[in-house]
């Protein structure tokens, strides 16, 4: 018989808790906001923003931070709109492709989702 040296990998010892891992929280912020912010913004696309007080302004967004979105409109002043205050944006496309269809009701707005 020869003599052989026997190898054997580290394994890590699980008893201890070494080398157990353990699931990561998800995180925070998923930056789907600042995506959906910074498309819209790159493409001026023209939205309707629903305020809290069934309110609709149109206009293109042109700047947002953490509370806010800056709403710049061909029909009036620029607004400065506190994201609490907005109940829902959405395409101005949307809402002329919704009136284009006729529904039974007189609402300008757009079905939910």
């Amino acid at each position: 018989m020869s003599n052989r040296k026997l190898i054997r990998p580290d394994i890590p010892d699980t008893r201890a808790g070494r080398g157990v891992r353990r699931k990561q929280m998800p995180p925070e912020q998923t930056n789907a906001e600042e995506f959906y912010y910074l498309k819209q913004m790159a493409a001026k696309t023209p939205m309707v923003v629903v305020l809290t007080n069934d309110e609709e302004l149109q206009g293109w967004i042109e700047w947002y931070d953490k509370g806010a979105i800056k709403l710049n409109r061909s029909n009036g002043p620029n607004l400065l709109i506190p994201k609490r205050n907005i109940r829902y944006m959405f395409k101005e496309e949307e809402l002329k492709r919704f009136r284009k269809k006729g529904s039974p009701s007189s609402s300008s707005t757009p079905p939910e989702t």
